[in-house]
């Protein structure tokens, strides 16, 4: 994409979460966290690339021992529509008897998230908790809910804080929509 078609883009999106509720819900998130794991010594696996700018300003608030990995499994690419599965990069860390926290950008149908947390149960993590920044209300049930949301999201195409657009506007500070979605 270039530079004058991204801006394009963000010309016709309209913000549907300032950066003031961003920092908020990522407090809130970060004391929910801690509550329940500040005496584990968790793994923390962060699914590339959306939990990127999440788990940099997650990771921070969390006072207490904690290992940091990722991983990288897409369902996506550069597309708007989920496709199938594929594993491009297993973390490095073992999970075998660790307590995983999985960080990631957006709960959207939820096929995703499944199926990363199976296969690290699968590989012998003793618990998997799950926590996304958002969680897109999409009417219908999902094959997984989230133990931490940071924003509850409508059924929209959304970007920002992580969540791209084709590509684009991660390092947004807010949350936007596209107009026609």
């Amino acid at each position: 994409m270039t530079r004058d078609e991204a801006l394009e883009i963000l010309g016709n999106a309209e913000q549907i979460c300032s950066a003031a509720e961003v920092t908020a819900a990522v407090s809130r998130v970060a004391g929910e966290v801690t509550t329940l794991l500040a005496g584990c010594n968790p793994l923390v696996l962060a699914v590339m690339g959306g939990a990127t700018i999440f788990a940099g300003h997650l990771l921070p608030q969390l006072a207490f021992p904690l290992e940091y990995d990722y991983l990288h499994a897409s369902r996506y690419g550069d597309a708007t529509t989920g496709g199938e599965l594929a594993w491009i990069v297993e973390p490095r860390s073992s999970v075998n008897g660790r307590t995983v926290l999985l960080v990631d950008d957006i709960l959207d149908e939820g096929i995703t998230l499944a199926a990363i947390k199976q296969r690290l149960l699968a590989q012998g993590a003793l618990a998997c908790h799950t926590v996304v920044f958002t969680d897109k209300n999409i009417g219908r049930p999902k094959p997984i809910v989230a133990d931490f949301v940071g924003l509850t999201l409508p059924n929209r195409y959304v970007f920002g804080f992580g969540m791209d657009i084709r590509g684009a506007w991660r390092n947004l500070p807010a949350i936007y929509a596209l107009k026609n979605s």
